[in-house]
């Protein structure tokens, strides 16, 4: 097992992915993927007279959506499913059934759940405040659109003084995970070599950006029982909670 210590004389910087890892959000997004997606299923299946087959989080999330864009989990999950739909535009209609719809669609529920309240984990906020203590450089690096927003919901965007969010890889034509280049674009704009940066994420896609990027350390968070596959796909280190850290 790897060292999971982070001191300044090991690393520089810590880059975080957001839902899951320091916000209690991603439940919040694994309900409104399951949501939208069931109600077009549903819709799907008794137009082209299909048995129905409804969204399951514990396989279909965690494999085609926990992790990457917004859109490329819809267009990931639509092709497991066999099913083919227009690519629309990114402005279209959360009514429209096209890929760009129901991932706007899927946006819409979950801001409105962000909205009604979201919690940060104690022991992210303790590890996040104690690393800044020790002079180390903590960042966000989330492929959600909405990473400002929860940020700020959750009351600790103060913490990071530099968030590479979905709206970003959008602007500077970043792939997102698990492609590295939004972990690698977080280094570069803080000044940091990624050897001595630390990764930390829930999402296997993550932990596979993390190790495509050469960093240092990734570490993997393990809130959804699937610790082989994220030491499988990268993580150097798997821990339950942020707080194995605080020791």
């Amino acid at each position: 097992m790897s060292d999971a210590s982070i001191t300044p004389a090991r690393y520089d910087a810590v880059l975080f992915d957001l839902d899951g890892v320091l916000t209690d959000t991603a439940a919040l997004h694994a309900k409104a993927w399951k949501t939208m997606f069931d109600e077009f299923l549903r819709r799907y299946s008794l137009a082209h007279d299909l048995p129905y087959q409804a969204f399951e989080i514990a396989t279909d999330y965690r494999s085609y959506v926990d992790g990457r864009p917004r859109y490329e989990g819809v267009s990931a999950f639509l092709e497991s499913r066999r099913i083919v739909l227009p690519q629309g535009n990114i402005d279209d209609p959360a009514d429209a059934d096209t890929t760009y719809g129901l991932g706007n669609r899927k946006n819409d529920m979950v801001q409105d759940l962000i909205d009604a309240g979201v919690e940060p984990y104690e022991s992210s906020v303790q590890l996040v405040d104690r690393l800044l203590a020790d002079g180390i450089k903590c960042a966000v690096v989330s492929s959600s659109r909405n990473a400002r927003r929860v940020l700020d919901a959750a009351g600790i965007a103060d913490r990071f003084e530099l968030v590479v969010d979905g709206e970003v890889a959008r602007e500077r034509e970043l792939a997102g995970k698990p492609a590295p280049d939004t972990f690698l674009e977080a280094a570069t704009l803080l000044g940091v070599d990624p050897e001595r940066t630390v990764v930390v994420e829930d999402a296997v896609a993550g932990v596979e950006a993390g190790k495509g990027g050469g960093f240092g350390l990734v570490i993997g968070v393990d809130r959804l029982d699937q610790a082989d596959e994220l030491r499988a796909h990268g993580a150097d280190v798997v821990v339950a909670d942020l707080d194995e850290l605080l020791a």
